[in-house]
């Protein structure tokens, strides 16, 4: 599964590169929101593992913005979020968001997740 991993602080996303490409994922990455929407438009991943909480365009845009475009609709969205608070899971669905796992997280709950997600395609 081609997955696209869009995470601005450097470790969270090198983690979660080699704990995917371990369990024999494809990743792509990026750093920034805009970024991984162009990445998410060229490449075509199987699913987008989304940060809420970046700089510029935050998580909630981006997800508006690829579920609005009909090159990326169809890509499941997973928000990866410190927000946990109450009403916050509702927002993320609101937002276009296909699933949520809040952090911090245990990484075999992710890979669980991208693993439900394989098993749809």
């Amino acid at each position: 599964m081609k997955v696209l991993v869009i995470e601005d602080t450097p470790a969270n996303l090198a983690l979660a590169r080699v704990v995917l490409e371990h369990d024999g994922h494809v990743v792509i990455t990026a750093e920034s929101a805009r970024e991984g929407i162009a990445l998410a438009r060229s490449a075509r991943p199987d699913l987008i593992l989304l940060d809420i909480q970046l700089p510029g365009v935050d998580g909630f845009a981006a997800t508006r913005a690829l579920k609005s475009s009909t090159v990326t609709r169809d890509i499941p969205v997973i928000a990866l979020t410190a927000h946990a608070m109450k009403g916050d899971r509702e927002r993320i669905a609101a937002a276009g968001c296909d699933g949520y796992l809040a952090k911090p997280f245990h990484y075999p709950e992710l890979l669980e997740l991208v693993r439900q997600y394989a098993r749809r395609t």
